[in-house]
């Protein structure tokens, strides 16, 4: 049984199967080994082996029956390293968390948040859950919405977002900034800005339209809206 389990952890190090599972697949075969042992040595020596082996059936049984939810996360931990939805340093989200990953284990996956906050969350639920991962593609896109009343010439408004787009050297200029009118509300014009960026670059991207647009917008004197009420006094 040693030199089997050496044999084959020597081969799974020159495969590419995750590291999480080489422990686990020697567990799993030096176990099936030891009770192949037992069971030969048993029959060899004139023990009955049928009563020991539907025991032993009884008791996985009912192992797992108490261990069910341990074993569906388990489940789930090899289904996320065999398929790889996401690797370490991946920002993913669920319906209800998200976070970097830190750890894959094979019963519960780590998140960090940007806040610092550590995330433990069972991979059961992973593998049974929409996953959005934010880091696997090198490029991602900015959606932003901009209003402006209806007094403002909109021509001038997308020069002036053009303008915003060009000063900054992080956004790309293939595939070209898309600028457009994405609705007409009670109060304003609402215009939409997509621009593209490197996934790394997203929140300067973000934070720097958000922030660009407004100083642009001012010394433009394009005027920003907010929602009003008019009040008449009819006698």
């Amino acid at each position: 049984i040693r030199i089997l389990c050496s044999i084959i952890r020597k081969a799974l190090q020159k495969s590419k199967l995750d590291e999480a599972l080489h422990a686990f697949i020697l567990n799993c075969i030096r176990i099936v080994l030891w009770i192949m042992v037992t069971i030969t040595v048993l029959n060899y020596i004139g023990v009955p082996v049928s009563a020991f082996l539907a025991a032993l059936g009884a008791a996985g049984v009912a192992v797992a029956l108490a261990l069910k939810d341990s074993l569906s996360n388990f489940a789930g931990g090899i289904l996320i390293i065999l398929t790889k939805p996401f690797n370490k340093g991946d920002y993913i989200q669920d319906n209800e968390t998200g976070g970097q990953v830190e750890k894959i284990d094979l019963l519960y996956t780590t998140l960090m948040t940007f806040d610092n906050k550590v995330i433990t969350i069972p991979n059961g639920k992973l593998a049974n859950s929409t996953i959005v991962n934010y880091s696997r593609e090198q490029n991602r896109r900015v959606d932003c919405t901009f209003s402006v009343s209806y007094h403002d010439d909109l021509e001038k408004v997308k020069d002036v977002l053009h303008a915003v787009v060009e000063s900054n050297p992080l956004i790309f200029t293939d595939p070209a900034p898309i600028i457009g009118v994405s609705g007409q509300r009670d109060w304003s014009i609402d215009l939409d800005l997509k621009v593209w960026c490197g996934t790394q670059d997203y929140w300067d991207v973000k934070y720097y339209l958000q922030e660009q647009v407004k100083y642009a917008f001012d010394e433009a004197d394009i005027t920003i809206p907010f929602p009003q009420m008019e009040v008449r006094l009819k006698k």
